[in-house]
């Protein structure tokens, strides 16, 4: 049986496709995608007019340590939020390089005649085990678990662990957020709404529930995408692998192993999204991008 082989590398073996800032940061292309990730970075934005402008700031000379200690805690949790959301958005989710599955790169791959092995029509990849193509991408995927439009990229074996993250910061300043705005209405109701706020109590009651709403549904949505994630690595099987169903293929990982394989070895690390991992899947250099 005779096959036809052909390449979408570009000459010189770079591949600047989904690629930005002078090929050093991945980025996808994707309208719905961007307006999302606005959309997500004026919600944040949102939050902190809220809670500096209208909780905190206000009643800084009235409760000193309130005020000093939420305002930390919501700043730090905030910046790790946007600095993981940005790495979920800029990393390389484990892309195969397009048009890998030429005769002479099936040939280097160490391939013998009548051996059998997947490639994508799609991008003309050889695609290794456990690797799905994604169209708002298009590209295929290594250990895809879903494209998420609110981070404007596919969650993969690369970018999980910021996923994961960026979904923890936020839950938490969801429920930061909603305690409070508490205990900006319950300072309200037992003093003046005149003077509690440096807005009018229109505007106040306003701000406070836009805001107790938006924590209510990104905290409910992100702690569900949270447990889903986390679901997904302790069972070392990704979220589309569950929603197809698909047999195991693969020597499925410990609980350990599968934890360490996304975050790496425990330690403090693993709650910043300014480390990688160190701990990769291995798989042959050819199924990496340049």
């Amino acid at each position: 049986m005779h096959y036809s082989y052909s390449s979408l590398a570009p000459p010189g073996g770079v591949d600047h496709h989904n690629r930005c800032l002078g090929n050093r940061a991945w980025c996808v292309k994707d309208i719905c995608g961007i307006v999302c990730v606005i959309m997500t970075w004026l919600l944040i934005l949102f939050a902190e007019f809220v809670v500096c402008g209208l909780i905190l700031l206000p009643s800084y000379r009235s409760y000193t340590a309130f005020s000093t200690v939420n305002m930390i805690i919501f700043q730090a949790l905030a910046f790790l939020a946007f600095v993981s959301h940005l790495r979920t958005m800029l990393s390389d989710p484990g892309a195969v390089p397009r048009g890998n599955a030429t005769k002479e790169m099936i040939e280097q791959m160490g391939y013998r005649e009548g051996q059998m092995f997947y490639k994508c029509p799609k991008c003309c990849s050889i695609k290794p085990d456990r690797a799905h193509h994604c169209s708002v991408c298009q590209r295929c995927i290594r250990k895809m678990d879903h494209h998420c439009p609110w981070v404007n990229n596919c969650v993969g074996e690369n970018n999980q662990k910021y996923f994961v993250l960026f979904t923890f910061y936020i839950a938490s300043i969801s429920v930061h957020t909603l305690f409070l705005v508490l205990s900006q209405f319950a300072e309200c109701v037992r003093n003046d709404w005149r003077t509690c706020s440096p807005y009018s109590p229109p505007a106040t009651i306003f701000l406070l529930l836009f805001l107790t709403f938006e924590g209510l549904m990104f905290g409910i949505f992100t702690i569900i995408m949270l447990a889903t994630q986390l679901n997904a690595i302790l069972n070392d099987q990704t979220g589309i692998e569950q929603l197809k169903k698909e047999e195991a293929r693969w020597a499925k990982k410990s609980r350990l192993k599968s934890i360490q394989s996304v975050f790496g070895r425990f330690s403090l690390a693993w709650f910043s999204p300014f480390t990688e991992p160190s701990s990769r899947t291995k798989f042959s250099p050819h199924f990496y991008s340049v």
